[in-house]
């Protein structure tokens, strides 16, 4: 017996409008059988790593395992498409466990805005100037200024994707810390970041928030006009995502880095 059920139709298979996507879509639920993802056992996501994200969010409340096959142009949280055995692939699939960040962002207008982000929380400026932000972490000013085009706090999940473009480090799965990355840092000019403790509150503050304003990213959902934005890991939240033997977040993270 599938130790996801007794039938394949345990699988709920959702998919991004990608055309090679549809196309896995109705392929696989011709195959496998079809199930409403609140009466499924393990979720199977056909897209990219953007719709895995998306996926992991819209279903965080299930619970459920998400296993991620790429149909799309980056796959770093997704196994490789192959419509055979794919029971016995989720049978043997290994699981890890995924805090994602707490993002609370306070806009000009007076408004908090809260998203999670299972890969990083960006600040970014909004316009033709240079972002200016003061970091704060665990109540203590580490930096008066940054100025820069953005700033990323990320988790190791995320530490190869937009972190790691901006010159970021490589975290390992299971590592107690966070990322915190310049881009494009403009004074300190050669700051490129530090390592902070899972547990740190990072508060960044806009300073000139009117003159040059920042939006705040959460995996890519916005919140524009910030004035202060606080983050900090939720261990209250686990997403379970599932990967091939031997090909894993941890071996993907380390391969990464010989590339």
């Amino acid at each position: 017996m599938s130790r996801f059920g007794e039938s394949p139709r345990s699988i709920a298979f959702l998919a991004s409008r990608a055309p090679q996507a549809q196309e896995a879509l109705a392929a696989l639920t011709a195959r496998y059988g079809q199930c409403a993802p609140e009466a499924a056992s393990v979720i199977v996501a056909l897209g990219g790593d953007g719709f895995m994200l998306d996926t992991l969010h819209g279903t965080q409340k299930l619970g459920l395992p998400v296993y991620g096959m790429n149909c799309g142009t980056i796959g770093f949280l997704m196994n490789a498409y192959a419509e055979d055995d794919l029971i016995a692939r989720l049978d043997a699939a290994e699981e890890e466990l995924i805090n994602p960040l707490r993002m609370k962002a306070f806009t000009l207008d007076g408004g908090e805005v809260e998203k999670l982000a299972i890969n990083e929380v960006s600040l970014l400026r909004a316009g033709p100037q240079a972002a200016k932000l003061r970091i704060v972490v665990d109540g203590r000013e580490r930096m008066a200024e940054l100025v820069c085009d953005g700033a990323i706090l990320c988790t190791p999940a995320g530490s190869t994707a937009y972190n790691y473009s901006a010159h970021g480090p490589i975290l390992p799965i299971g590592s107690d810390v966070l990322a915190l990355t310049a881009v494009a840092a403009f004074r300190p000019r050669r700051w490129r970041g530090a390592l902070l403790p899972k547990t740190a509150l990072v508060r960044f503050e806009v300073l000139e928030a009117e003159k040059r304003p920042v939006m705040a990213d959460a995996d890519g959902r916005s919140v524009r006009d910030v004035l202060a934005v606080e983050i900090r890991s939720e261990p209250g939240v686990q997403h379970r995502i599932l990967f091939d033997p031997g090909h894993g977040l941890e071996e993907r993270l380390i391969s990464e880095q010989f590339t």
